[in-house]
């Protein structure tokens, strides 16, 4: 029997050590004959911690939300007694949000231990590699990631076997394949989940690269601020080369040898665009410079090098052991295979799924993430991180493929699905993200720069009630210039939150300028709270709990509030048992 406890950053945050400690206990204070291992997040990280019990027979239970105090409650009824506990199990719906997704690139995620080399061989495992490099030539290898039209996973979904091929042609006995994991979009959670969960899939991925395109070193760019994913990195690097899959002569081949190594960075968005992930693994400050050259001519230390990202690369093995055809038979014709997605926001199941291109929004958000939390009505769903675009309720059954999101005004992005419901306020959500590329953006061009921060400045005037006619023209115009004047893609897509907001709720925008309202009631300046004497019934509670001491009147009599005093905390609201709080 086989205890299995999800141990990715999300089980982790929600306990799964204290619950790994508590099973371990458990099982050593019994005596009893039960493996304990490990897994990385099977994409359900509203359930967690969640655990396995894998029977002798090879039946699955799986269990949610487990806490340490239901322990001995599960060890004894499930373990000891043979009776499943039936309270702490996963209900069907659930299960089925699983079941409904077509998993390629989280294939073995939540299914193997990542520190443990042998559960990912057992899975077919280092075949794919094998297979490339002992039957394959590399320009067999190209054609099949040809065939498959694997796009870019990383944003800008570009053919991943041009890349491949342009870096392959290109003149040198020097060639570098390096890995994008700088996953830096807010909301975003795709690579990091596969590194915790899956590292050998990116190893074997960028072996199968590597000896396509003539590498002999690949590196990996990850996230400093992504500790467990380096960690299982680093021992998933170190047992493949102890098994022989890194280093020299990889399967007896004479000519190929390939290995890995890890690049912590510091965390800068603009590390997300090729020329400046290079500067930063040079030693440089991470800025972008024109292309071309393009990378694959002239890229790390003027050699050529070959750019993807963690979910790109972690495709590459089930293609080679399937099939190009198969790959592309899933998808829509220009946008092949599948995507994985990181929903967060206001959705009731939040997390990781993966899903064939070109299945609605609809089906993502309601189906599969169960729709929007407290049953608030949708509003719209931001994707693409902070350069990509908002997405209105309307075009909910727009399919998700790169023309298809491109069109709304927004991009795939990476993945990242941040949900919002009427609560959401627009202008806000647009200040927000135009104020995480003001500060990330390089400053290299005058327009990313200085445009950035003049936009950011109309904005919080905006939400501060202080907005003037002209304002959206001139948010517009700026917007254009940006897009037009920046060097890379930070700048040509920092204006995105702003101008689709603007393009889907331009009269939100009119509210808070030319009424001094804000729809969503979250900017505080543009707030009034009063109290309907209609519904008080004097019970004293909101003036007791309010801090700066607004709210007057006596016992059983209507209250009033001093809007002069009232800092808008909304306290009274919260504590308020009759509904008899307005907030305008």
């Amino acid at each position: 029997m086989k205890i299995i406890i999800g141990q990715g950053s999300c089980g982790i945050a929600a306990g799964a050590n204290k619950v790994h400690t508590e099973f371990q206990n458990q099982i050593q204070s019994k005596a009893l004959n039960v493996e304990l291992t490990l897994t990385g997040c099977i994409g359900m990280c509203h359930l967690e911690p969640i655990v396995d019990i894998v029977d002798d027979d090879g039946e699955k239970t799986t269990y949610v939300k487990v806490k340490p105090e239901i322990v001995d409650e599960i060890i004894t009824k499930h373990i000891i007694e043979n009776k499943k506990v039936d309270e702490y199990m996963i209900n069907e719906i659930d299960q089925m949000i699983i079941d409904k997704q077509e998993r390629i690139a989280l294939r073995n995620c939540g299914l193997i231990n990542p520190e443990f080399i042998d559960e990912y061989i057992e899975k077919g495992g280092y075949k794919a590699a094998e297979k490339a490099i002992t039957d394959m030539s590399p320009d067999e290898v190209i054609e099949e990631i040809k065939i498959a039209g694997l796009r870019g996973r990383g944003g800008a979904g570009f053919p991943t076997w041009f890349k491949w091929n342009a870096a392959r042609k290109s003149l040198g006995e020097t060639k570098y394949i390096v890995c994008n994991a700088d996953e830096g979009d807010p909301g975003a959670f795709m690579d990091r989940s596969i590194l915790e969960g899956d590292p050998h899939s990116l190893i074997e991925g960028m072996i199968i690269g590597g000896y396509a395109m003539g590498a002999k070193e690949g590196i990996v760019y990850v996230r400093a601020e992504y500790p467990l994913a380096i960690v299982r990195l680093k021992i998933a690097i170190k047992q493949a080369r102890e098994k022989g899959f890194l280093g020299e002569k990889i399967f007896d081949d004479d000519k190929f040898n390939f290995d890995i190594r890890i690049k912590a960075g510091a965390g800068a968005f603009v590390c997300g665009e090729e020329t400046a992930l290079i500067a930063s693994l040079e030693g440089e400050r991470g800025m972008p410079r024109l292309k071309p050259p393009f990378p694959a001519q002239k890229g790390y230390w003027g050699k050529p090098t070959n750019i993807n990202n963690v979910e790109t690369f972690a495709n590459v093995p089930w293609i080679l052991s399937n099939g190009g055809k198969a790959f592309a038979a899933l998808g829509t014709e220009k946008s092949k295979g599948t995507k994985v997605f990181a929903l967060t926001g206001k959705i009731r199941k939040g997390g990781l799924v993966e899903v064939p291109m070109g299945i609605t929004l609809r089906e993502i958000i309601f189906d599969i993430g169960g729709g929007i939390k407290d049953n608030k009505k949708f509003k719209a769903v931001q994707m693409g991180g902070p350069s990509g675009g908002c997405i209105p309720a309307q075009l909910l059954d727009t399919p998700v493929d790169y023309d298809s999101i491109n069109n709304t005004g927004a991009i795939m992005g990476s993945g990242g699905m941040v949900v919002m419901d009427e609560t959401t306020c627009m202008v806000d959500m647009a200040r927000f993200f135009l104020d995480f590329t003001r500060k990330e953006s390089c400053g290299k061009c005058i327009y990313c720069r200085i445009g950035t921060k003049r936009m950011l400045e109309i904005l919080t005037r905006i939400c501060e009630g202080q907005g003037k006619d002209g304002d959206i023209e001139l948010l517009e115009e700026l917007g254009a210039k940006i897009k037009e004047g920046s060097l890379c893609g930070l700048g040509q897509t920092a204006p995105n939150p702003v101008l689709s907001t603007l393009r889907y709720f331009r009269e939100e925008y009119e509210k808070h300028i030319y009424d001094k309202e804000c729809p969503a009631k979250q900017c505080e300046n543009l707030l009034s709270y009063n109290i309907l004497k209609d519904k008080c019934i004097g019970c004293t509670l909101c003036a007791r709990k309010c801090p700066v001491g607004a709210i007057t009147g006596n016992v059983k009599q209507p209250h009033v509030i001093d809007n002069e005093k009232c800092i808008k905390c909304g306290e009274c609201k919260k504590v308020c048992k009759f509904e008899a709080i307005e907030v305008k």
